[in-house]
């Protein structure tokens, strides 16, 4: 059992603990979910727990070891993948499970039966010699787990495993650790997914650095009951500007779109307001929903963020037009004999978000440099506001906004100087450009951090920093390439308060993400599988297309996997 007694980490020059006199017990048999908003000390917990940290107060003990002094024989029994797992991308997969089998002294016969035994379990076995730079995110992943997997541990402390990995990969994470738990292994899992803490056998739950639930994820849940509804029959031209709205209103604690429908957390002793009220007309109403655990996390940190943007405020209205802002015509890319995106069209209306989905390695991120003019594509040509990519590129550039998977500004810059650089990049000078430039740094309150690094910032404000950086501008099309992965809820609704905004000044947004959610807020989805487009429509088409009557009302999770499933067997037919 680990152990967690009264236990406060104080760093130095910090005004309030990075963690406040920890309770805890983790049980043996059962994977353990360590939840919270961005800083709210999860990673530093993880770190004292894997004997890398000292706690300032109070103790950690794993059965009969205290972590902070029995470090050597802790390591003995510990698995540890850290947040940012130390592959080495130059290194293969095999060569990669080599180095860390020497580290852990793993050597003859029991390191060639522990090699088999983990490239099987994961699936690399076909990979042994790719590069490890060259593998999709999720087999990224696996490696790191099957490194942390060399000796098997007692104690298995994953942080974040998950983030950036496509559901059907995250499915097969979940499947392999619960695989190999058992009556004496305790597994710690941090995530920012909370419907993976919803499959946990506990939870505890931080917020700055104090720990504000610990038990079963169900008890927590079950605080919800009766609070939580969807609003149907809402005109589906005005769900953004009624959730906005709604979630202005007192009686509506939290609120998110879920397709056509409003998915709606009240507030607790306020009454329920009348549908109508909520501005959807005669034909909405309130229909009861069984609660998540993400609704009670959101209640228990205080609600959501409101539905006001302040960045929406500073953008112009665009006019309408019938013509597709965004165009895609047999969009092809092969690199040497691989043919990462395949013949992909699609056209994206002014004011519209489009979703491209698929799992990791489909093409989304090929598909959206060419879109931008970062990548020239082998065949097919791409449009933005009506310019040719290939032939007019610098003005479409200056018509969009981007923000990369990965955070892509500069780390050695401070904040300031990532705002002006990128500002200039686009073109602004002078008192335009100061003014564009003080109108982010208040939009995304980031005035403390102005001097600073850009790559010492929170996750959570590089993130609003590269969304500044990419608005700046003003542009009329913005393309988000999973621009919240590894955030928390909170920071996400943030995020999407603001594209919905912007979507109602009329600005058109291409979007890639894994988080099936934040999908549901997309006007229409493409999916893409191997280089291809196999599915287009809105969210709930999709979901109409994979229900089955095992599967009446399927999620858009169900929908993502089941249409990839049925592309894999139309593919097997043919071949």
């Amino acid at each position: 059992m680990l152990t967690i007694h009264h236990m406060t980490k104080h760093f130095e020059g910090a005004p309030q603990p990075a963690l406040d006199a920890i309770e805890a017990e983790l049980h043996p048999g059962r994977i353990t979910g360590l939840v919270g908003p961005d800083g709210a000390g999860k990673t530093t917990l993880m770190r004292i727990m894997a004997g890398l940290m000292v706690p300032s107060d109070g103790t950690v003990t794993y059965d009969a070891l205290d972590v902070a002094r029995d470090t050597q024989a802790l390591h003995a029994v510990l698995g540890y993948m850290p947040q940012r797992f130390g592959l080495y991308e130059d290194l293969s997969v095999i060569e990669n499970l080599r180095l860390y089998a020497d580290l852990r002294n793993i050597r003859g016969a029991q390191r060639s039966r522990t090699f088999e035994r983990l490239l099987a379990f994961t699936g690399l076995a076909p990979f042994q010699k790719r590069l490890a730079r060259q593998l999709s995110g999720g087999m990224k992943q696996k490696l790191g787990l099957a490194c942390a997997l060399l000796k098997k541990p007692r104690l298995l402390l994953l942080d974040e495993p998950s983030v950036g990995v496509d559901p059907i990969s995250r499915r097969e994470l979940w499947r392999m650790v619960r695989e190999m738990l058992d009556d004496d292994t305790t597994i710690v899992w941090s995530t920012a997914y909370l419907d993976e803490a919803e499959q946990c056998d506990d939870v505890l739950l931080l917020s700055e650095g104090r720990l504000l639930f610990g038990g079963q994820p169900a008890a927590l849940t079950a605080r919800m009951d009766g609070r939580v509804f969807q609003l149907l029959g809402v005109p589906e031209a005005n769900r953004r500007q009624i959730l906005t709205g709604a979630l202005e209103r007192p009686e509506i604690r939290d609120g998110v779109i879920q397709g056509a429908a409003l998915r709606l957390v009240l507030t607790a002793d306020l009454a329920q307001p009348p549908p109508e009220s909520l501005g959807g007309g005669t034909g909405t109403r309130m229909v009861p929903v069984p609660p998540r655990f993400e609704d009670a996390f959101i209640d228990l940190l205080g609600g959501g963020p409101g539905g006001d943007s302040p960045l929406a405020r500073e953008m112009p209205v665009r006019p309408d037009s019938d013509r597709p802002v965004v165009e895609a015509r047999h969009l092809t890319k092969r690199f040497g004999a691989f043919t990462a995106v395949s013949d992909n069209s699609f056209a994206i209306r002014r004011g519209e978000i489009f979703g491209l989905l698929g799992p990791n390695g489909a093409g989304k991120s090929t598909t959206f440099k060419m879109m931008c003019g970062l990548l020239k594509p082998t065949a097919g040509e791409s449009f933005v506001a009506g310019l040719h990519l290939a032939r007019s590129a610098a003005q479409a550039r200056a018509r969009l906004g981007y923000m990369a998977q990965k955070f892509s500004l500069y780390g050695d810059l401070t904040v300031r100087q990532n705002l002006f650089f990128f500002s200039g990049a686009y073109g602004l000078q002078g008192k335009i450009q100061e003014k564009a430039v003080a109108a982010m740094v208040d939009v995304f309150d980031l005035h403390p951090f102005l001097a600073g690094s850009a790559a010492g910032l929170p996750l959570g404000y590089k993130q609003r920093l590269a969304l500044a950086c990419a608005v700046v501008h003003q542009p009329d099309v913005l393309f988000l390439d999973e621009p919240t992965s590894g955030v928390d809820p909170i920071t996400r609704r943030e995020f999407w308060n603001h594209i919905n905004g912007l979507v109602g000044k009329g600005v058109t947004v291409l979007v890639t993400t894994h988080f099936m959610d934040e999908a549901e807020y997309c006007d229409r989805i493409g999916l893409i599988y191997r280089g291809r487009k196999i599915a287009e429509g809105s969210p709930d088409h999709l979901k109409a297309d994979a229900r089955t009557p095992a599967r009446p009302d399927p999620t858009l999770e169900d929908a993502f996997i089941a249409l990839i499933e049925q592309s894999e067997d139309r593919e097997a037919v043919l071949t």
